[in-house]
């Protein structure tokens, strides 16, 4: 049976950005990870996809690279989980960043970037 596995609000702290600034001081990000699999009929966490998985890898792209444009962070992200998660059909990430830097007179709560790649 065909279903959505979704992870909401994973809370990373990163050094990404258009600015050196940014990338230099670092900031919060947000991630909604989206997966499309097969869930078992079992309910054993062996048959599916661990979502603890999933957030380690997330972790793990925003540890190891730096990224000037949130499409590239959220576009890794995808590519990473399709990768070492075989069961997942289909994936989708959003990547928010609160209160980005903007020029005077210019306010957003805030900016994200969503990408969603399949097999």
């Amino acid at each position: 049976m065909m279903g959505r596995l979704m992870i909401e609000g994973v809370q990373l702290f990163g050094h990404h950005g258009a600015t050196q600034e940014e990338r230099e001081r670092g900031q919060l990000f947000s991630l909604d990870l989206e997966l499309e699999l097969d869930f078992p009929s079992q309910d054993d966490l062996a048959h599916t996809v661990d979502y603890v998985r999933v957030i380690e890898i997330a972790q793990r792209v925003n540890q190891d690279q730096s990224f000037q444009l949130l499409e590239s962070f959220a576009r890794v992200v995808a590519e990473e989980v399709l990768s070492h998660l075989s069961p997942v059909r289909r994936v989708r990430v959003r990547v928010c960043k609160g209160r980005p830097p903007l020029p005077p007179g210019m306010h957003v709560e805030s900016v994200a970037a969503e990408v969603v790649r399949g097999r």
